[in-house]
């Protein structure tokens, strides 16, 4: 994260960045912007933002699936498997 701490507060350095879209995507995008009362610039930024935070959960999930993956799993058995003579009797 980028920014200048000053006096205990983080304060974000913002930049830009360059977008190109085809004229339909930005006419839909300023009826949305207008829609909701704000500028194109805040609704890509939050739009942005909010796919980035999602990843990050999406991400989080990820690991703790595969973290469950690791661990046995018990079937039901409660640690104790038939013998032979139990799984083959007629």
């Amino acid at each position: 994260m980028r920014g200048i701490r000053n006096l205990g507060i983080f304060i974000l350095m913002k930049r830009n960045l360059t977008v190109q879209l085809d004229e339909e995507t930005i006419k839909k995008a300023r009826i949305v912007a207008s829609r909701r009362g704000i500028s194109i610039s805040r609704l890509v930024r939050e739009e942005i933002a909010r796919a980035a935070e999602k990843d990050s959960y999406w991400q989080a999930a990820k690991q703790n699936a595969l973290a469950l993956l690791d661990q046995p799993f018990d079937m039901g058995s409660y640690g104790k498997m038939p013998d032979r003579e139990d799984l083959h009797e007629r």
